[in-house]
């Protein structure tokens, strides 16, 4: 017997990195050794702290029952003490914080609390492929995928968007480009948004992912109007560990929470201790911990080695201030791109994957030690 799926799930393309694997699957097959630049996933460590707070939750028999929905109240409360710190903003943890699975689920749950068929969800070009695709197509919703443009420094231009529309994601630092953003711009699409009745979701997983003396703003800077994501995948190096947080209106919290306690039953409690122990480890002044600038600082020496690579190679390369990847124009069509540098061993995501206008863009992660990058270019430098 043969299982018929349902019809919007048919419409939603492969997730990208899915397919990525199986074009690089043969190669490992093959023997071939990859060096892969590809899935924004970490190689460094969770901090042993972080892991020893874990460790001495998870035997506590109280720690190994369900959670709930919204998550437990002392991790609520350590975040909104951390965004008094990091941020200077007060939010409420009983009504405006809810733990997440991730800040994945949560960025399309809103869209299932919130966005009914046939409205209009923006989605920023290019951008992370759960806003144009998932969010979309499982609310029976329309898609404005609009283009941001380098000249504009990667950021959207609220100009460009449609006032008819019930939610926008915006995302700074930006997966995929790598573009950050300040308070300023935050407060302009902000302001827009509520003159628009458009409810903005900004993702701010890569907040703590910052160089040069750069400090990401939060959204809730700008305005009380908003819900905001957040994560310990990246800046903590927790990606399996899938818990996250979100931020914001009452409202907004509210409905993503009634969504949730339909959909899981909490994160577990002994990971959540362990996020307390993070976030307890930033200074009162909102200094990340030096495990954190540590981690920054190797991924600092990776993405300049990593630009300067492709710039001998003749690319014309921006150096991010933001994320732990690199974005550039590769010149060609990006899947023709990546097949040419999965050819030699070296993976790395083609910009098609991340929105229509973006098609000869390419993005690498700096997930690699320099050793490794390195001789990926001795490889890439053989092929192109």
């Amino acid at each position: 017997m043969k299982y018929a799926q349902s019809e919007r799930l048919q419409k939603l393309p492969p997730y990208l990195f899915v397919r990525l694997e199986k074009l690089t699957s043969k190669k490992r097959e093959e023997g071939v050794d990859i060096i892969d630049f590809g899935i924004g996933d970490p190689d460094l460590p969770t901090p042993e702290p972080i892991v020893r707070a874990i460790q001495e939750a998870m035997p506590i028999n109280k720690n190994q029952k369900y959670s709930s929905s919204q998550g437990e109240k002392d991790l609520r409360v350590a975040i909104a003490e951390w965004y008094k710190r990091r941020y200077n903003v007060d939010v409420d943890p009983n009504t405006q914080v809810c733990v997440t699975l991730g800040s994945k689920e949560a960025i399309f749950n809103i869209s299932q609390a919130f966005v009914n068929p046939g409205e209009t969800i923006i989605a920023p070009s290019p951008g992370y492929p759960v806003y144009s695709g998932a969010s979309v197509l499982f609310n029976e919703a329309k898609c404005a995928e609009v283009d941001m443009r380098p000249e504009n420094d990667w950021l959207l231009d609220v100009e460009d968007c449609p006032t008819d529309a019930k939610m926008l994601y915006l995302n700074y630092p930006n997966n995929p480009t790598g573009a950050t953003c300040d308070v300023n711009y935050l407060k302009k699409v902000a302001k827009w948004c509520d003159e628009t009745d458009t409810i903005l979701s900004y993702d701010n997983a890569y907040c703590e992912m910052c160089y040069d003396g750069y400090r990401a703003p939060s959204v809730m800077q700008a305005t009380d109007n908003a819900i905001e994501f957040g994560s310990f995948s990246k800046t903590f190096n927790m990606t399996g560990y899938r818990l996250g947080y979100a931020v914001g209106h009452p409202d907004l919290i509210s409905g993503l929470t009634k969504c949730k306690g339909q959909i899981d039953s909490g994160a577990p409690i002994f990971i959540q201790k362990g996020a307390i122990k993070a976030l307890s480890m930033y200074g009162e002044d909102g200094s990340a911990p030096a495990s954190v600038q540590a981690n920054m600082n190797v991924y600092a020496e990776r993405r300049t080695a990593v630009v300067e690579g492709f710039r001998e190679l003749g690319f014309d390369v921006r150096m991010p201030k933001g994320t732990f990847y690199v974005w550039f124009d590769c010149g060609m069509p990006s899947m023709k791109f990546t097949e040419k540098l999965i050819d030699c061993g070296v993976v790395v995501t083609p910009g098609s994957g991340f929105g229509k206008s973006v098609e000869n863009y390419a993005r690498v992660a700096t997930t690699q030690s320099v050793a490794r990058i390195e001789e990926a270019f001795e490889r890439i430098g053989k092929v192109l």
